[in-house]
């Protein structure tokens, strides 16, 4: 896919699309009713504000296929799959081992890669922590003096967000020499059960700070400290250096540090099939927006794996 397409290059696209999504559902004027008109996605929490209000409503005036997201940590999602409690035609997770280790082979049998992204502290700037996080101190020493609930990192048995938290703690434990941080850290920690409501703490006022994807920080408009990429999980040439540490989730599901890729299925016995294939191709052609929201796409981008239908993001 070329990221730089210029808009008349867009708009062709989905003007395809469109014809696509109105074929496969047989709809008349992009008319939105009835029930089979429309495509389930299950994704990852951190993506919820950019598919929910961006990419979603796109995709619908442009497809005349009606979105319908729902938003959990990627531990939670495959649970919900491997139950299976929920039964949506597209499933997104933040960690492309994550969804090839637990779906495949039984419910995917390719997927493709889409987006990368960072980890880092977004804060309360009007709080000690975050004024002492903008005045440049050394985060894990305003991390270490916070008081316990403070900090807030997502449910590392839930989701990719939260296990990477604590990863982050052990890379830095050991890139700035600081025994027992990760120990002291996960002690203290709150730990929020949704992803999506992360933020909503800081916003509220019940937090100082939170450990949180860069893009979730730009959606909130929430300062946001950038960490080093030697253990902020984004650069590919610090894979090695990444892969050093791991977590093991209350479910049994070991997590190996990684750099942050998102990925997208369509599930083998999805109810729309057809719809969930113009939805992922529709999000491969979306690059603009993910990046406008924070996350990256780089050139590496989009990378497949398995065997996706022929043409998907062609």
């Amino acid at each position: 896919m070329d990221t730089d397409a210029g808009p008349a290059t867009r708009h062709g696209r989905r003007a395809v699309l469109a014809t696509v999504g109105s074929a496969t559902t047989g709809l008349v004027g992009g008319c939105l009713g009835a029930e089979d008109d429309r495509v389930r996605v299950l994704a990852a929490g951190s993506l919820a504000v950019v598919l929910e209000e961006h990419v979603g409503p796109a995709f619908e005036d442009d497809t005349g296929i009606r979105y319908e997201g729902e938003y959990h940590g990627s531990n939670a999602v495959v649970r919900m799959i491997e139950e299976p409690t929920k039964h949506p035609d597209v499933v997104i997770s933040a960690d492309v081992d994550l969804l090839r280790e637990r779906l495949y082979p039984d419910h995917a049998d390719w997927d493709v890669e889409f987006a990368a992204n960072a980890v880092g502290i977004a804060y309360d700037p009007r709080t000690d922590v975050g004024d002492r996080l903008a005045d440049g101190e050394p985060w894990y020493e305003v991390l270490a003096d916070a008081d316990p609930g403070e900090v807030a990192i997502s449910d590392p048995d839930l989701d990719p967000l939260g296990y990477r938290a604590v990863l982050l703690f052990e890379l830095a434990e050991r890139e700035h020499d600081l025994e027992g941080f990760r120990a002291s850290m996960v002690d203290r920690v709150y730990r929020e059960p949704s992803e999506s409501a992360l933020l909503a703490g800081i916003e509220a006022g019940d937090r100082a700070c939170a450990v949180c994807y860069r893009n979730m920080a730009v959606d909130h408009d929430l300062p946001f400290l950038a960490l080093p990429d030697a253990y902020n999980f984004s650069n590919p040439v610090y894979a090695d250096r990444y892969e050093q540490v791991t977590y093991t989730t209350a479910d049994g599901y070991t997590a190996t540090g990684s750099p942050i890729v998102y990925n997208a299925t369509v599930r083998t016995d999805a109810d729309r099939p057809e719809a969930g294939r113009t939805f992922v191709d529709y999000l491969l052609e979306d690059a603009d927006v993910l990046a406008e929201h924070g996350l990256q796409v780089p050139d590496a981008l989009p990378r497949r794996h398995g065997e996706p239908p022929e043409g998907l993001g062609g």
